[in-house]
């Protein structure tokens, strides 16, 4: 092959590229990996993180983790999982990242690698798994901070991906659940940075978090914009709510539908952030937004079938992760722990992490059905090792 006409055809393809960019989007020429490696001339360094999640364990484990009610795919299989939601991540992000030409590569790249590290049982599993890890001293458990985890220290039999900082930053930095008005990148962010960031979070405390890129900031805001709506029509079908329920004002300035509550709330990011260096809704949107996702947490989150869900899995989590820290304290090497993780992993991630930590690891990394499968195991009769 010819690897110098190969570079030419490259380098005219960043050219064009960075002439459609807006001043304020993340340039190829800026990405940066804590461990270099040659140029691939087909591909810029932020399509290359986008296919390394892509073909990770991790991205092939989305379709089969819960959204946000847990045990429903088992009699419909239409409710939401955590693929669907990232894939409404992404799709949203590439609308609001082309009308505002920023760099569609990295925001990919960030919408699809952004909840590698959630649990089974979406955000029930979280916090069920969170008590285990704080039992344990290894600090609470956080999905943003497992997905970096996942691509720095699991994936790839423990090498990790060695992803670029921009789209690293951008996993660890999407939070959907706080909300803003404005969104405005930190572009002096550093690995110290997100070093002290995540010793925060295990701890406790809270910390002002933002991406270091715009790009990260709009899958910030599309994570909200793929939830908010999804989830009631999710609740509609489940007959948990009616339609007709959700607050008249919020139906008639969001709308009353998936559809309609995307389609506002894009514009809106849209016409308040073009030619900003920020991403943004008007106060007026922002407004109904918050009002709706709190109408969202105190019917549909904490409804009386998800609180039974969360008790199962609450008494489930514990039982598993300490039968896991067990069966590597006595060394039993039938354990799934061992024939489906640990000896898949390298001398440095065993050597570098506590046995808290691996069964943290392993559990976050299953699906609803295995993990189910796994509970079965040790507490039906006859099914120890």
């Amino acid at each position: 092959m010819d690897k110098i006409e190969l570079k030419k055809i490259y380098e005219k393809n960043i050219e064009h590229a960075s002439n459609y960019y807006s001043p304020f989007a993340c340039h190829n020429k800026n990405a940066f990996r804590l461990k270099k490696e040659d140029t691939c001339y087909m591909r810029t360094p932020f399509a290359v993180d986008r296919d390394r999640i892509l073909h990770s364990g991790a991205y092939r484990r989305y379709q089969g983790k819960t959204q946000v009610f847990s045990f429903t795919n088992m009699f419909d299989e239409e409710t939401s999982n955590r693929s669907l939601h990232t894939t409404y991540v992404s799709q949203i992000s590439r609308t609001v990242g082309k009308m505002l030409m920023m760099n569609l590569e990295l925001v990919e790249a960030i919408a699809l690698g952004h909840d590698l590290g959630h649990s089974p049982f979406g955000h029930d599993g979280e916090v069920a798994l969170s008590k285990s890890c704080m039992k344990y001293g290894i600090g609470e458990f956080h999905h943003n901070i497992q997905s970096l985890h996942i691509v720095d220290n699991i994936a790839h039999q423990g090498y990790g991906l060695n992803l670029t900082f921009q789209v690293r930053d951008g996993i660890i930095s999407h939070d959907g659940e706080v909300h803003h008005t404005v969104l405005k990148p930190n572009r002096k962010k550093t690995e110290e940075d997100i070093r002290i960031y995540t010793e925060k979070k295990k701890s406790g405390k809270k910390a002002d978090w933002m991406p270091a890129t715009l790009e990260g900031c709009i899958v910030r805001i599309s994570d909200t914009i793929a939830y908010i709506g999804q989830d009631i029509e999710d609740a509609i079908r489940l007959n948990i709510l009616k339609r007709e329920e959700i607050p008249e004002d919020c139906a008639e300035y969001l709308g009353n539908t998936n559809s309609q509550i995307i389609d506002n709330l894009v514009k809106s990011v849209i016409l308040n952030s073009f030619e900003k260096d920020f991403i943004a809704f008007d106060d007026e949107t922002s407004h109904y937004l918050l009002k709706l996702k709190k109408f969202n947490y105190l019917r549909i989150y904490t409804d009386d079938n998800v609180k039974k869900a969360r008790t199962i899995i609450d008494k489930s989590m514990e039982i598993l992760f300490e039968q896991y820290m067990q069966d590597i304290e006595k060394k039993n090497y039938n354990s799934k722990i061992f024939t489906q993780f640990l000896n898949r992993k390298n001398k440095k991630y065993m050597n570098t992490f506590s046995i808290a930590e691996k069964a943290r690891d392993f559990i976050a990394t299953m699906t609803d059905r295995y993990y189910n499968e796994e509970i079965k195991t040790y507490l039906l009769p006859g099914s120890f090792y």
